[in-house]
């Protein structure tokens, strides 16, 4: 049975492009307000990354059984993703966009982590092949993520004016 396997991928897909939209226009209401892009030479390499990603699910999962326990992992980042996105409301983007003179925020779970939503996509590139029974690909893809998220972390630390990582 495709259907389950099906919904999950057009959830995910679907959930991917809103947020692309939100992040789109936040973004241009952002910028118009007096905010900069930082570092964008390596966003068009993590698009690719997440789209291929996407699109190797949907070739190579969509005949698979989705296995529980993942899946309730899967649902928990989505509650995750929610806090981040709620929190940061029109400061979210999918770029590293910065308002001179914000504070940064450090209400939701940012008071527990510099960069939660990292953790949600490390969590989630990781866990939705995983329930699809594809360790290999998870960790394939969780590599390759890693490698961008060093880049962008420190990228986005440097504009944020932090001194970790």
């Amino acid at each position: 049975m495709m259907w389950p396997s099906i919904s999950l991928l057009a959830f995910v897909t679907v959930q991917r492009l809103a947020e692309l939209g939100l992040a789109h226009h936040n973004t241009q209401v952002l910028l118009s307000s007096g905010a900069k892009e930082a570092a964008p030479q390596h966003y068009p390499y993590m698009v690719a990354l997440h789209s291929c990603w996407i699109a190797g699910l949907w070739l190579l999962a969509i005949d698979r059984p989705i296995e529980p326990l993942w899946f309730a992992v899967f649902l928990a980042l989505q509650a995750g993703r929610l806090w981040v996105i709620g929190t940061l409301k029109g400061r979210w983007t999918t770029r590293i966009i910065v308002l001179p003179g914000a504070p940064l925020v450090s209400s939701g779970p940012y008071r527990f982590l510099a960069h939660p939503n990292y953790v949600v996509v490390a969590g989630e590139i990781a866990v939705l092949p995983l329930a699809f029974g594809m360790p290999a690909y998870a960790a394939v893809f969780s590599l390759l993520n890693a490698v961008m998220l060093y880049v962008r972390i420190k990228a986005e630390n440097k504009a944020l004016g932090r001194q970790c990582f």
